[in-house]
């Protein structure tokens, strides 16, 4: 079974359109399933840095403490519906409870969000999660079952800044470009998890096949690219959990023109 953890949190973005983070997520909630959907609350307020270089710092951690919460009272397989990237970090955690550490992390982004609050030249944490997930950065918000690099595949990167690209060139991380993802089943083979955890932000999509994200990379994976890849993963790996983030629509009219190619993303991913 699947259950639908609904996070609009938009506090880990720095983009100007970060508020319609909570539109899109609302509108993909429209189409869950009720009996199966969750919500989890976001605190309405921007929440403070502290002295910690993480913008709205209090705020993801409430959000952080309250879908783990949430995640604790089900044992089904969660889908987690953002939102931003950093909501992933508990979702990951739970994730590799459930497959008593035999995890990969198939993280399809066009960015690969390696920062620190020490490298990040805005501050947001959606550009620090997976560098959350492999246990890094602040101690609060890193993970607590981290994730270790060579059990991560990056898939459909093509935004990247100099620190992580430096942060890539030492690490074990597997980073595939757009034109590689061919590779990626592969990739999460040499790993030897029989269990995946798999990332979808929205802007892995070529523009073309969406609009609503609000950090739209070019030359991304085309829709039925990233169907095909699901399914493969699918056939490949039991699924341990799925997030998927960066929906932030200009308006109802518009977020209505992307949720049939959304809600082709979910159905590969929860489809039995």
């Amino acid at each position: 079974m699947t259950a639908f953890m609904v996070v609009p949190q938009w506090q880990g973005s720095s983009s100007s359109r970060a508020m319609q983070l909570i539109d899109g997520a609302e509108a993909i909630r429209g189409d869950l399933p009720s009996s199966a959907t969750h919500d989890v609350a976001v605190p309405q307020g921007a929440g403070d840095a502290l002295d910690t270089g993480i913008s709205r710092f209090t705020s993801l951690v409430t959000v952080r403490e309250r879908l783990r919460e949430q995640l604790s009272t089900t044992r089904d397989t969660a889908v987690c519906i953002g939102g931003g990237c950093g909501i992933e970090i508990a979702a990951i955690d739970y994730a590799m409870e459930r497959a008593h550490g035999d995890l990969a992390v198939l993280w399809l982004d066009a960015h690969p969000d390696l920062h620190t609050a020490e490298t990040s030249p805005s501050g947001a944490f959606d550009g620090m999660a997976l560098r959350s997930v492999l246990g890094e950065g602040h101690d609060v918000l890193a993970a607590s079952h981290p994730v270790a690099p060579s059990n991560v595949v990056l898939g459909g990167i093509r935004s990247v800044d100099d620190d992580e690209a430096a942060y890539l060139d030492e690490s074990d991380l597997r980073a595939l470009s757009t034109d590689e993802v061919g590779g990626i089943v592969d990739s999460l083979d040499q790993t030897g998890a029989s269990e995946v955890y798999v990332h979808i932000d929205l802007d892995v999509l070529d523009p073309a096949d969406i609009d609503g994200t609000h950090w739209a990379e070019p030359f991304g994976i085309p829709l039925t690219g990233l169907i095909d890849l699901l399914g493969s993963v699918r056939s490949r790996f039991s699924l341990a959990g799925a997030g998927i983030t960066g929906f932030a629509p200009a308006s109802a009219a518009a977020a209505a023109d992307d949720l049939a190619a959304i809600l082709r993303v979910l159905g590969a991913l929860t489809r039995r």
